[in-house]
């Protein structure tokens, strides 16, 4: 017969597997990553400078950051209290006890790693500015929510986006096939920049009332959801008047209107950020998730030819 003190131990976590692994990665944010990459490898092809095999380098260490910068998201969300049982959105592997804690931070920090010595070719290929670029982007990543000052606790996160998964990952990706940056690699980086950072604001809508338990004062909990709405719209407008602003200046051929091809997949995300709340916005976080790579595409197609 089992001893009655055995029913007392606390069940053994659960073993984490691939699957939950690739559940912590969020493979749905990566086009986050993908998207910046491919618009600066279609510029610079459009621009005559393009080259894979530095493409390819910087996909892989912008992938491993994004990876690297969810993890850590995770386990600080987790630790700090904005990660509960009132959770609306996907599961958290930290918080639902599928990976341990000190696994999750790990993982963070050996996805970081990695990314530092992936970007060794890009250095050996662009120079002391690719390790300013490297080192402050995965830095900041780790800052996103650890750290004396995380970024997203107070009010940064959308700054953060719109920097560094959209200006720094498209000039930097154009710089490591060039060895210059464009104006048009800035201009490019704008729509890149606009619908990341749409991204996090639906994210922020969903969870307001949740982050402001927590003490996570995101840029929405301070300013209030009329003014995280008008940001979705201000960013999706940023998006869309960029082919626009390129092909006036020159920077662009006619090519470049392919990116208005993906509007429509911006109208069903949009009203429910505008008249949605709560769970209810995860579809909005998906669509917009789509809206983000069918631009990013055809945005990088569009440029790529002339």
């Amino acid at each position: 017969m089992n001893s009655p003190a055995l029913s007392l131990e606390p069940q053994a976590r659960p073993r984490a597997t691939l699957k939950t692994w690739f559940m912590a990665a969020r493979p749905k944010t990566l086009t986050a990553a993908l998207v910046p990459v491919g618009v600066g490898t279609g510029l610079a092809f459009g621009n005559g400078v393009g080259r894979w095999l530095p493409a390819v380098a910087a996909l892989v260490g912008a992938l491993l950051i994004q990876i690297g910068t969810n993890l850590t998201n995770d386990y600080y969300d987790f630790k700090k209290g904005a990660d509960t049982s009132e959770r609306l959105g996907p599961v958290r592997v930290t918080q639902s006890g599928l990976i341990a804690p000190g696994s999750v931070l790990a993982g963070a920090l050996a996805c970081f790693a990695l990314a530092i010595l992936s970007g060794i070719y890009l250095v050996s290929v662009g120079g002391w500015p690719i390790v300013a670029i490297g080192l402050t982007s995965v830095l900041c990543g780790y800052a996103y929510t650890g750290g004396p000052f995380p970024l997203a606790y107070n009010g940064l996160g959308d700054a953060f986006v719109f920097v560094f998964f959209g200006l720094v990952a498209v000039t930097g990706t154009y710089y490591v096939q060039s060895l210059t940056v464009s104006p048009g690699a800035w201009w490019a980086a704008v729509p890149v920049g606009a619908l990341g950072t749409a991204l996090l604001v639906v994210n922020n809508l969903r969870d307001v009332h949740t982050d402001a338990k927590a003490g996570k004062r995101t840029l929405i909990v301070r300013l209030g959801t009329r003014a995280g709405k008008a940001e979705y719209i201000l960013m999706l407008l940023a998006a869309y008047a960029t082919p626009f602003a390129m092909f006036g200046l020159g920077l662009a051929g006619p090519w470049v209107f392919l990116a208005l091809l993906s509007a429509p997949l911006a109208l069903g995300p949009l009203r429910l950020v505008l008249g949605a709340q709560g769970a209810a916005l995860n579809a909005a976080l998906g669509g917009t998730a789509r809206l983000q790579l069918v631009f990013g595409l055809l945005f990088a197609v569009g440029l790529s030819l002339r």
